[in-house]
């Protein structure tokens, strides 16, 4: 057959980026290696970032519960995010909620009205898992995005023939198991029976809890605080997926790979394992995911997913190239902007004990003591990269990583705007992109102040 269409050559460049939480303009800037930034963005045939939190108006939405930044974007700042060339976003993550079923469905809204196409939340469970498309010229692209970090009422309920549906997001369940040596797990097992919890425990299961509410203990295994413990000989941390939520997100990456020549699956976590989980001193320390996540990012290149795309972490995590194609199992941030929400809730005024009178500014001083903890008292968190995925003749050839920051050090109302990472900065991060990437079997070359991985 005579090829007709330009998709038909089986070639196509995919950018990844990751956290977005815009709450400033980004086309009136004008620095080189912000310009150069955005060249390199509007060079692919298809843009990929995961929209954290709400767009929405003043009025819309209410605020939810949350102990994190209340995430809004205001929606003329859409525009901006086109320019930047962004096509297709997630909004399945712990930020979508922030202001309810009303700031999730006002963010549908904003989004369609802007023309920029979406996954991973929606008006029920059923188009909440339903991936979304954008047609580029290269082919059409499918986006299948689900998040591990969320609150049980974040979770988009399914329709049913009497009760309609809840909005809210595509959620990717899992279970954490710790295992400890068998002095601490008498320990624990004594603590259940002297203070009571054993007992609770049983009456509950005499009362309207289910079995899924309420799983019995296997041998050797003691539900301690609401969590799991497993004697054994040492200190471990173990993760296992939600085996519905995988079949239903599997579903609809079938789905995608029937309805697009090319599949994204986002997944959003910040749920960590491995060593660094019981040794890391800062959460910019921590170097992987639970196991769960590559289970499931296996699984779903098994079904046809392309490109396995993580964010979450708010750092860069390793690259693994599984079955050819590409595992990321995190991008980090791209827009870091959730200093100057313009507005908090009353909730978290009172979580610093604030007074009444107090403002945005007082609130972010207070929640990081002046820039000495959290975010902005960590460089790895302003520091972080793009991902381009090369595609030729239907198969990944190569990947590219681009060292971005996002101004580590500046005064709040200039940092969180990514821009190419410097000669010095560019080489941490690469240097330890490749570390990362060495204990999954990937090599990464660094090329002047860019990372490249060959398949």
């Amino acid at each position: 057959m005579v090829k007709v269409y330009e998709s038909e050559t089986g070639s196509i460049n995919i950018a990844l980026a990751g956290d977005t939480m815009l709450t400033r303009r980004m086309n009136v800037f004008r620095e080189k290696p912000f310009l150069e930034l955005v060249d390199i963005l509007r060079g692919a045939d298809c843009l990929f970032a995961n929209l954290e939190g709400s767009v929405r108006t003043w009025k819309e939405g209410r605020p939810g519960i949350t102990q994190g930044t209340y995430m809004t974007t205001p929606p003329e700042y859409l525009d901006d995010l086109k320019w930047l060339g962004i096509d297709i976003v997630s909004c399945a993550n712990n930020h979508a909620f922030d202001y309810g079923e009303g700031g999730v469905m006002a963010t549908i809204r904003h989004l369609d009205r802007a023309g920029i196409a979406h996954a991973g939340s929606g008006q029920n469970l059923a188009e909440a898992r339903s991936p979304g498309y954008v047609d580029t010229p290269n082919g059409r692209v499918g986006l299948v995005a689900t998040t591990a970090t969320y609150k049980e009422w974040n979770r988009a309920g399914a329709q049913r023939a009497d009760v309609i549906g809840r909005p809210g997001i595509n959620p990717f369940g899992h279970k954490t198991t710790y295992t400890v040596d068998e002095e601490s797990f008498n320990t624990l097992q004594f603590l259940n029976e002297k203070l009571g919890f054993e007992k609770a425990t049983a009456r509950d299961k005499r009362h309207f809890f289910s079995e899924r509410d309420i799983p019995n203990a296997e041998q050797n295994e003691v539900n301690f605080l609401n969590q799991t413990f497993l004697k054994g000989n040492n200190f471990s941390i173990k993760s296992k997926c939600d085996e519905t939520d995988v079949v239903e997100n599997l579903r609809a990456i079938r789905e995608a790979r029937r309805m697009a020549d090319w599949v994204i699956v986002s997944f959003h976590s910040h749920e960590f394992g491995g060593q660094s989980a019981l040794t890391a001193g800062s959460r910019a320390e921590l170097e992987e995911l639970g196991e769960f996540a590559t289970d499931f990012a296996h699984r779903a290149i098994d079904e046809g997913a392309d490109i396995f795309v993580g964010h979450g972490a708010h750092t860069p995590l390793g690259i693994e190239i599984y079955k050819e194609k590409p595992i990321l199992y995190s991008v980090g941030n791209f827009i870091f902007q959730n200093e100057t929400v313009p507005f908090f809730p009353d909730e978290a005024y009172r979580r610093f004990d604030l007074p009444p009178e107090a403002t945005p500014a007082d609130f972010l001083d207070a929640r990081t003591e002046g820039d000495t903890k959290g975010h902005p008292a960590s460089p790895g968190f302003w520091q972080n990269i793009i991902v381009i995925c090369r595609f030729k003749n239907k198969k990944p050839s190569e990947l590219l990583v681009y060292p971005i920051d996002q101004g580590y050090g500046r005064p709040r109302a200039q940092r969180g705007r990514p821009v190419l990472a410097p000669k010095e900065i560019s080489k941490k991060i690469l240097e330890r992109m490749k570390r990362l990437s060495e204990r999954y079997g990937t090599k990464l070359t660094i090329e002047k102040e860019v990372g490249r991985i060959l398949l």
